[in-house]
């Protein structure tokens, strides 16, 4: 079962051009569904598989107490998987069509107010190497909205500053050039002058964009901690991530009249339908815009 699924996590990689985290979800889900088939169902072979078993995988996960999020994606990988089978001509019919994904509610991440934002900002205040690079990536962050998989893989490259934007790959090594303005890239000049030689001479990166203490490229958790460490000094309680900005990025131009077209491009999203989803409007808004622009919201 394993080496079916195996090419089947090759085909689709290529053909739909998932990333690596995406293809290795589908990685995890599969082996998951593969070890209670063997485990619990003494199932070896996909043509043995019943959509009894499929449900009892499912409910096995409710027992879990997964999320129902994560066992809806957990079925649909299973479904894609089996049509995959199916198309290949290795099951003679697909148990799992008339298996529907139950519809839920997506989980939006936490925002901040525009204020939060720029108290977060401000906070970095110092001209020494660590404060220069760290006040540089938060307003690249937030000037952008740029996956932090996207920051950690930027290149001295791919920084146009005279330009005012930067050149990334996204989900599927997508590339895409999104703006990042003026202050942005005021930060970004003064990083590359200033901070990032005194964090490339321990190691030589000639290459990579932002460097740690120890001249190496940052890891995504680099990041988060970094960001978490910077708005508790910052007096923000609040949860913050990469994630965060991203969102905060894309409800603040929303906020500001921006088309949804020209902010699902910049976030590099194949579908509109995700841009929709991401960029909510909180309720605050939506009151204010329903009393002033309704003909039967106020009496006269």
């Amino acid at each position: 079962m394993r080496r079916q699924a195996a090419q089947f996590l090759d085909s689709i990689a290529y053909e739909r051009g998932l990333s690596e985290h995406t293809r290795a979800a589908y990685e995890r889900d599969l082996s998951f569904f593969f070890l209670f088939l063997e485990e619990a169902c003494g199932v070896s072979a996909f043509e043995a598989v019943t959509r009894g078993h499929v449900a009892a995988f499912l409910l096995h996960g409710k027992r879990q107490g997964l999320a129902i999020a994560t066992r809806m994606r957990r079925l649909v990988a299973i479904k894609v998987f089996f049509s995959y089978l199916l198309a290949e001509g290795r099951l003679r019919q697909n148990v799992t069509a008339a298996i529907t994904a139950r519809r839920h509610g997506r989980v939006l991440p936490r925002t901040l107010t525009e204020g939060d934002v720029a108290a977060l900002l401000d906070s970095v205040r110092g001209g020494g190497a660590f404060d220069v690079r760290d006040r540089c990536m938060l307003e690249l962050f937030y000037a952008s909205g740029l996956r932090v998989s996207e920051v950690t893989g930027l290149r001295i490259g791919d920084v146009r500053v005279d330009e005012a934007v930067v050149r990334c790959f996204g989900k599927g090594s997508r590339e895409r050039v999104v703006p990042v303005g003026a202050e942005a890239c005021a930060w970004l000049g003064r990083y590359l002058a200033e901070a990032r030689p005194t964090f490339a001479r321990r190691s030589g990166d000639a290459v990579s964009l932002f460097l740690t203490r120890l001249g190496r490229p940052f890891t995504r958790q680099g990041v988060f901690d970094m960001l978490v460490k910077r708005a508790h000094a910052a007096g923000i309680m609040k949860d913050v991530s990469p994630h965060v900005l991203r969102h905060c990025f894309a409800t603040h131009l929303l906020a500001h009249g921006v088309q949804i077209r020209a902010i699902q491009e910049m976030l590099g999203h194949a579908d509109i339908a995700t841009t929709q989803i991401y960029t909510h409007v909180d309720d605050t808004e939506v009151l204010r815009a329903h009393t002033q622009f309704h003909p039967r919201s106020r009496r006269e």
